[in-house]
């Protein structure tokens, strides 16, 4: 048994004074190649990895939905029924000076939010009241998806408990109505299903308009390779402006050239679409379309030549996101540099950006000399140092006792 494991059944007896009913995980992600492609029902390639967050849970005889978690002291409970009232409101609601007032501390408004949003998604589960338990190895802030694999943990622990019998789309649809409208976060589908869908040594090839998603093997230890994760420490938060100004000029650009979606537009379009723009949403725009194709060279370079034949891709991709979406930042720069010179294949930030982690895929003996020295240009910039660690694309959402 996990840690998390541990941690989230031991919280839910100090709660209930009771073992839980059950015991369910999901992972967090890595995202192998493809950036704020998703909301532009673009393309991804993410895959999950063995941290995971763990939800103990026990049903009740009322209609209460209390959860705890290891990550604070709070206790939060609501009614199932004042759930509708709750989060329509909860990103609009405003103090005296104008400052946001939400009705749950937002660590609360993921499970709640999933308990929610399974009940408009399956509107004839049995909806028992729930207590549930909190903990995670997924480092929070990481850009690694630590909230979907809260949304994942929950939905898949409540649509068992409430036999709301939904497949692991439907769950991972859920996941992101909850983070969307509940928290807040204008994010795409791509975590959700990464969490819901990952299988070990298999990236999730995912096609963010139609939902479909193929397993693309990826063969990472057969190389005789790794990926190191380099989580600069610098906590982004995707509820707050940064994120939501991207894909405003995202849609921007799409309407500029008469597109529903990014996803329509291609390279060929770009010097049309850069005599239309100004030059900030022209260059978001190129990130967009130019991301969308080196997740399709990622996917064929996948199945023709392995991992090995990838990292070119990956520098491309973070020099994308540095210079013409403008979400890395000076930690990330420094981590990615750092492995590159250290002899990785190849290296980029993965996730939303304005902090979080970098990703470096390298030989599976060079991790610690990479690992060093990463740390010593963190050091030589006067950086906190970074939490540096292997990943391997690992199973997805499933009952785990």
């Amino acid at each position: 048994m996990t840690t998390a494991q541990d941690a989230a059944r031991e919280l839910f007896t100090s709660l209930t004074d009771r073992d839980p009913d059950g015991v369910w995980s999901a992972p967090g992600r890595v995202n192998l190649i493809g950036e704020h492609t998703d909301y532009n029902e673009g393309f991804v390639l993410p895959f999950a990895i063995p941290h995971r967050t763990v939800a103990a849970v026990g049903l009740r005889d009322d209609s209460r939905i209390r959860v705890a978690s290891t990550f604070t002291d709070e206790t939060v409970e609501v009614g199932i029924d004042e759930l509708d009232g709750l989060f329509p409101t909860l990103r609009q609601a405003q103090g005296p000076s104008g400052e946001a007032t939400p009705g749950v501390p937002e660590w609360a408004a993921y499970p709640l939010g999933v308990a929610w949003a399974l009940q408009l998604a399956a509107p004839e589960g049995a909806f028992r009241g729930v207590d549930i338990a909190i903990a995670s190895d997924v480092p929070v802030g990481a850009g690694l998806s630590s909230s979907a694999a809260i949304e994942g943990a929950t939905a898949t622990a409540l649509n068992d408990l409430w036999h709301t019998d939904l497949d692991r789309t439907a769950l991972a649809r859920v996941g992101r109505r909850a983070e969307n409208e509940a928290v807040g976060a204008p994010t795409g589908i791509m975590d959700q299903m990464a969490s819901m869908l990952g299988e070990p040594d298999a990236a999730i090839f995912l096609d963010c308009r139609t939902l479909e998603a193929q397993l693309v093997p990826v063969g990472i230890a057969e190389a005789g390779l790794a990926i190191l994760v380099m989580d600069t420490r610098v906590k982004h938060a995707h509820s707050t402006g940064g994120y939501g100004e991207r894909r405003a000029a995202c849609e921007r650009g799409a309407a500029i050239m008469g597109a529903s979606s990014l996803r329509d537009v291609s390279v060929a379009d770009l010097g049309r679409a850069e005599e239309l723009m100004d030059d900030v949403t022209f260059r978001r725009v190129r990130h967009v379309v130019t991301e969308n194709q080196r997740v399709l060279d990622t996917v064929r370079v996948l199945r023709e030549q392995g991992a090995r034949a990838i990292g070119d891709l990956l520098v491309a991709s973070h020099a994308s996101m540095r210079d013409d979406f403008e979400i890395s930042v000076p930690e990330l720069d420094t981590a990615v540099e750092a492995a590159l010179a250290a002899g990785a294949l190849g290296a980029r930030m993965t996730g939303g950006g304005f902090g979080g982690a970098a990703i470096a895929l390298i030989e599976q003996d060079a991790v610690a000399p990479v690992s060093d020295a990463v740390t010593a240009a963190f050091a030589a910039a006067g950086f906190t140092a970074p939490h540096l660690f292997t990943v391997t694309p690992s199973a997805g959402a499933h009952r785990d006792a």
